[in-house]
């Protein structure tokens, strides 16, 4: 049986909001109260619980509360779902986590600097004992109950008309080790063409070279990559901290073909809603 962690110790964070373009301050403070709350310093410590927001799913992941909404929450989660990280108070002053590098590796790396805590209660999580899959214009996603070892395992795959992508497939364990060293480095990526069409609608004001890989019709801009495949290992990346909107670690196999954003939400909003598909267990 696993049990619920928090934070040893404080973090800070300032940086930029990709899409918003605004400077951004963000504290994770550890917390002996089980769910990860949100809390906006600029709007009267108002609060939003993980669980409870709605999804929004225009080129992020966003929660959206009566009160407020926070954009980009992918690669601080997925950071913090794989090591457990269930109780924690993510305070910031503005609408947008930092995207700090494009990665989540600032935020891994930080979590193992500040230590992980062990708290009294048991950490339930979901372990998928039915398969279902979901298919949406050419993208499909696919579960599957774990293996022997019963934790989580994800493939996903992309293919993609450009000659520095193409195709790519990765399968991972998802384990904290593999994450912190294959998985958490990979930077989000976007195409040079596309700018113009995103800043119009209010997306990526704060994208750069040093939080994007940017892309021409031909080739990488600003190399060298961090590995071959970085970019189907980012949408791996993705997967993960869109899966941790379940609010509890899942043992499963999940397998994702030239899916996105709105596709992993559809399947975590599939898997809620259909309760005879898991079992809880500790």
């Amino acid at each position: 049986m696993t049990r619920s962690k928090t934070l040893a110790a404080p973090v800070f964070f300032e940086g930029v909001g990709v899409h918003s373009g605004r400077s951004v301050r963000l504290r994770l403070l550890p917390s002996s109260i089980p769910g990860i709350i949100f809390r906006r310093t600029d709007l009267d410590n108002a609060e939003l619980p993980l669980t409870t927001g709605r999804i929004d799913s225009q080129n992020s992941t966003t929660l959206v509360g009566d009160r407020f909404r926070v954009r980009t929450v992918e690669h601080l989660l997925a950071a913090l779902w794989v090591p457990g990280i269930d109780s924690l108070t993510i305070e910031l002053d503005a609408d947008e986590i930092p995207i700090m590098d494009g990665s989540a590796e600032p935020f891994a790396r930080a979590l193992q600097t500040a230590g992980i805590e062990r708290l009294p209660d048991f950490q339930p999580f979901l372990r998928i004992v039915r398969p279902f899959a979901l298919a949406d214009e050419g993208a499909a996603i696919d579960f599957a109950p774990p293996i022997e070892d019963g934790g989580l395992e994800l493939s996903y795959t992309i293919d993609y008309p450009h000659p520095a992508i193409g195709g790519q497939t990765l399968r991972r364990p998802i384990r904290w080790g593999v994450f912190v060293r294959e998985i958490a480095p990979a930077r989000t990526f976007g195409f040079l063409k596309d700018a113009e069409s995103l800043r119009s609608r209010g997306l990526a004001l704060g994208a750069s070279a040093e939080n994007t890989i940017l892309m021409d019709d031909e080739s990488v801009m600003n190399g060298p990559l961090r590995f071959p495949d970085e970019f189907v290992r980012h949408k791996l990346l993705d997967l993960i901290g869109d899966l941790a909107l379940l609010g509890r670690p899942l043992a499963g196999r999940v397998s994702a073909v030239k899916a996105g954003h709105r596709l992993h939400f559809a399947a975590v909003r599939h898997l809620l809603d259909h309760p005879e598909l898991t079992v809880l267990g500790e």
